[in-house]
């Protein structure tokens, strides 16, 4: 396909206007201000466009869009115990699957090109980000006392192996939901497998103190002295860490993955992201569930990610967290911007709307004024799965009717 006469945003995070842009098989092959000689194919106009690296979500758990709205108005650990833990006690295979595609369809139309998961049921996973197109990292949850090697979800762990756009990774859900055993275990294992481990930390200042209070350290330090920060780690919250704990962070490479819709709605506090970006700590985006956030539109983060910044380079930080550096955690090489050579994840914005008027700023407008709805189009590998209200790959009125038939057995279960 060739972009022609296009806004982007290129590799510097800077704008420029009427450019040609060619994508071949699933690679970005020339950019340019004339078009490329001798192309044939497929052309888009790009009059009133911009076209721009899709988004990486950093931290989600797709298949919970089956409890979209359920349990509203509860803290965390009410909301956990009292809603979640019962409803997903409850779900199948069959359920997970149909949960998570509706997340990619949502996903898909707000312009994440990726996304990385923690749950359980990988099998089924795995068939939902085949059968959608978007690429994603499924990282099976564990939690549990005792022995990793003795828990089911061990199994399952290892018998996943990469497929398609999928990569596997490890999840360990949290330190209140493990062992120190556990801890040591799955860190060895993800190391000698050389896997990318996942986990929630420090979400809420209970989990923080309690930690402090069991172990004598932070959950930062605690992670650090079980060998789990060997590994190259994407962790989710970090609301409440300490200026100790980003220093951690910032020596084991961590990757912080900032969740401030869902950590405002949960009143779970908000994410020291100057702090964070200040001491040159990796710092990522996602939007946690569809049940603590109750959408999964990445440019609401993007907005809110830039005001807690309170930096002169806000705009181009967030960008950079949503995009190229959301891509290095996950560890897609060759994504995140619109470069020569990398993996064509695009987007394109529609800039006709009001909110997208007048453009002193093009950086200022996507991070600030933009909507998920302004996505027009989504590209992943330089496949189109969704253009102009049609997806390529996923039929969204049966994805609703079955979404919905799952939420009526479970609540008719409950």
């Amino acid at each position: 396909m060739l972009f022609e006469n296009i806004g982007i945003i290129d590799e510097t995070f800077a704008y420029q206007k009427d450019i040609f842009v060619c994508v071949q098989y699933e690679k970005i092959t020339y950019i340019g201000k004339t078009r490329p000689v001798d192309y044939i194919g497929e052309t888009y106009n790009g009059k009133n466009k911009l076209l721009m690296s899709g988004l990486y979500n950093t931290h989600s758990h797709a298949a919970m869009t089956l409890m979209r709205g359920y349990g509203e108005g509860l803290t965390l650990l009410d909301w956990l115990h009292k809603r979640i833990f019962p409803f997903e006690a409850k779900l199948t295979g069959e359920d997970i699957y149909n949960g998570a595609i509706l997340a990619f369809a949502e996903m898909i139309r707000f312009g994440t090109v990726a996304l990385s998961d923690m749950y359980f049921f990988g099998e089924d996973m795995k068939h939902a980000v085949l059968d959608s197109g978007i690429k994603a990292n499924i990282n099976m949850s564990v939690n549990g006392s005792g022995s990793l090697y003795e828990l089911p979800i061990y199994q399952e762990m290892i018998s996943l192996r990469d497929e398609g756009r999928m990569k596997v990774g490890y999840c360990l859900h949290a330190e209140y939901t493990s062992t120190p055993q556990i801890v040591f275990e799955l860190a060895y294992e993800a190391k000698s497998r050389g896997v990318i481990i996942n986990l929630h930390m420090s979400e809420t200042k209970a989990e923080h103190d309690d930690c402090k209070k069991h172990h004598g350290v932070t959950p930062a330090r605690y992670f650090e002295q079980h060998g789990i920060f060997d590994n190259r780690v994407i962790a989710a919250h970090c609301v409440y860490i300490e200026d100790e704990d980003i220093e951690i962070l910032k020596k084991h490479n961590v990757y912080v993955s900032c969740n401030p819709v869902s950590n405002f709605k949960l009143g779970s506090g908000t994410p020291p992201v100057k702090k964070l970006l200040d001491s040159d700590v990796n710092v990522v985006i996602g939007t946690d569930s569809a049940a603590s956030n109750n959408n999964l539109n990445m440019f609401e983060e993007i907005k809110l990610f830039a005001m807690l910044s309170q930096r002169t380079t806000s705009a181009v930080d967030a960008l950079k967290a949503a995009t190229v550096t959301g891509a290095e955690a996950m560890g897609r090489e060759n994504c995140g911007s619109v470069a020569v050579g990398n993996k064509a994840d695009l987007i394109v914005l529609d800039l006709n709307g009001a909110h997208m008027t007048p453009v002193h700023d093009m950086l200022s407008n996507v991070v600030y004024s933009a909507q998920g709805s302004d996505v027009v189009l989504t590209m992943v590998d330089g496949e189109v799965l969704y253009c102009d209200g049609e997806y390529k790959k996923i039929d969204l009125e049966k994805i609703k009717y079955i979404a919905n038939r799952s939420v009526s057995r479970i609540i008719f279960e409950l």
